[in-house]
């Protein structure tokens, strides 16, 4: 009897044994399925907000810190953009015209019109009062900032940051992967980088870079 329940007793830790060794290869691997899924969303988002800065920046000049105004800016401004129509032929070409001379002459022509800004840059039906918002939480919102920087030959240049930490982007995965996210944190902080995903910055002229680029 005892030799039974010792072979019982031994199945049992042998099946507990393998289970943990699978869940310790496992865990990390859905880990990193779920979290590679998130930030593709985040990243995609962060592109967006930066095609709405760079918007405006060419109309004003600078970039914004605030969301009232950007989203203001999306939903009811404009961009100038060049109507172009016709273009110059093979003959004309042969002939000597010039892009200049066919406009003189009427053949070629090239204005300037206003286009909305939601629609030049996202399309009409894009969901921009959701630009904000960082996906997979609970309407949280992207931190947007903006001011100047001086570069090392003292040119002041306008620069922006929007970004989302780990704990936000990740805050879904907490209960099941709380420790990997500790981790994820942690190696940032040792590495010298943002913990999570961010685009722009406010303390250097990056080009406007996301930190995934």
């Amino acid at each position: 009897m005892k030799k039974i329940l010792l072979q019982v007793f031994l199945i049992i830790a042998a099946i507990v044994l393998a289970y943990m060794i699978y869940d310790t290869i496992r865990k990390p691997i859905d880990f990193e399925k779920a979290k590679s899924k998130r930030y593709a969303a985040v990243i995609d988002k962060l592109k967006d907000i930066r095609k709405a800065e760079l918007a405006y920046k060419d109309v004003n000049n600078k970039f914004t810190g605030s969301w009232d105004t950007l989203l203001t800016f999306v939903k009811d401004d404009s961009l100038p953009m060049v109507r172009k129509i016709g273009s110059l032929t093979d003959s004309m070409v042969d002939a000597g015209w010039t892009e200049e001379k066919a406009l003189r002459e009427g053949k070629i022509i090239r204005d300037t019109v206003k286009v909305a800004v939601l629609d030049s840059v996202f399309g009409k039906n894009y969901p921009i009062d959701k630009l904000p918002i960082i996906p997979y939480t609970n309407n949280k919102k992207f931190y947007l900032g903006a001011t100047k920087v001086k570069t090392g030959s003292g040119i002041d240049v306008a620069v922006f940051e929007a970004r989302a930490h780990n704990n936000m982007i990740l805050n879904q995965l907490k209960d099941e992967y709380e420790q990997e996210i500790i981790n994820l944190n942690e190696k940032s902080r040792v590495d010298g980088k943002y913990p999570g995903l961010k685009v722009g910055s406010l303390t250097e002229a990056n080009n406007n870079a996301g930190n995934w680029e």
